[in-house]
């Protein structure tokens, strides 16, 4: 019903007040979808302790850093490939960012050189070459094909390379 109770109340004044109520009814529900928010914050904030108590102190980020990872190989490929100077640098820029995620929830990323020495525990053969020419020594790394990643210290994707025999 739009009508004023008082019929001496200006028709101007009776609509305000009708457009009032749906904003209010808007405010009303913001802020209960903030204390909702608040509320679930504060029970993932009790997860993730409790988490970190059953784990002696860290929690388990494995599965974030292994989709985090995937992202930041996703963002490496762009980067190499990129058909303009923009791009690269615009992939090159998320790639790093990924990085600084990666590493800030006890990971690491693996990125062998060549000429750096083949490490069993975060790398894995996918080729080998002859080690013929003298500047090729057996046992190092000729050519990183996709990085690594490790986390709390176990490799959880090895690095992809290629080795010297």
């Amino acid at each position: 019903m739009t009508e004023s109770a008082d019929p001496s109340a200006p028709e101007s004044l009776v609509a305000e007040v009708a457009a009032s109520e749906p904003i209010d009814r808007l405010a009303e529900q913001v802020s209960d979808l903030a204390r909702v928010v608040t509320r679930q914050s504060l029970t993932l904030d009790r997860l993730v302790a409790s988490d970190k108590a059953r784990s002696g102190g860290q929690a388990s980020d494995r599965p974030l850093l292994v989709d985090l990872f995937a992202l930041y190989t996703d963002a490496d490929v762009c980067a190499r490939s990129a058909e303009s100077e923009r791009e690269a640098a615009a992939f090159t820029a998320l790639r790093d960012g990924l990085e600084r995620l990666i590493v800030g929830r006890d990971g690491a990323v693996i990125n062998p050189c060549a000429g750096d020495e083949f490490d069993v525990a975060v790398m894995e053969a996918a080729d080998t070459l002859s080690a013929g020419d003298a500047s090729a020594t057996k046992g190092r790394v000729a050519e990183m094909i996709r990085p690594g990643l490790v986390v709390a210290g176990r490799s959880v994707r090895p690095a992809m390379v290629t080795v010297y025999v």
